[in-house]
């Protein structure tokens, strides 16, 4: 059950507005408004037939379709695409064939992505001298564990170096 109107105008009319597969999916499907083929490593930015009018407080955002990256190598470059409430052109998805053997086909009309429209706040950054401590830290990419012995050549300054030297 929908929780949130959002406005939709067609800027391609035989394409279908976005629609979810099940009743509770958070993503609506968006389809290419042209037959496109991706080469392998190959981006293109393609239309989806639809411009939308958010709510103020929302945002849009496009996501890849699960199945297709898992079958296809086919991703969104940026993921997730941000749709702002003032924008009103046509949703446009760059496309990305991650596949590094295989060009990718599509068909106007197949689903390509999903939107999905989420509640957004807009924070106030206030500057200060230093942040509050927190169990986590300063620790970034990796720091939560798993991944022992690439944090043992980052700590190190070796992560792609294949000589051993700690020089970069």
């Amino acid at each position: 059950m929908p929780s949130v109107k959002v406005l939709l105008t067609r800027t391609d009319s035989e394409v279908p507005i976005p629609s979810y597969a099940r009743t509770g999916d958070a993503g609506a499907d968006l389809v290419t408004t042209e037959d496109l083929e991706l080469r392998p490593g190959e981006r293109a930015v393609v239309g989806t037939g639809v411009a939308i009018a958010l709510p103020a407080g929302y945002a849009g955002f496009v996501h890849p379709r699960s199945g297709l990256a898992a079958r296809s190598g086919l991703g969104v470059v940026n993921a997730p695409g941000t749709i702002d409430a003032g924008y009103r052109g046509e949703i446009k998805v760059c496309l990305i064939n991650h596949d590094p053997e295989q060009r990718l086909n599509l068909l106007r009309g197949d689903r390509i992505a999903q939107l999905v429209i989420q509640r957004v706040e807009q924070a106030a950054f206030e500057e200060v001298a230093q942040l509050p401590e927190s169990v986590r830290g300063t620790g970034g990419y990796g720091s939560t564990g798993g991944h022992g012995a690439l944090m043992d050549s980052i700590d190190a300054g070796t992560v792609g170096n294949t000589t051993g030297s700690t020089e970069v």
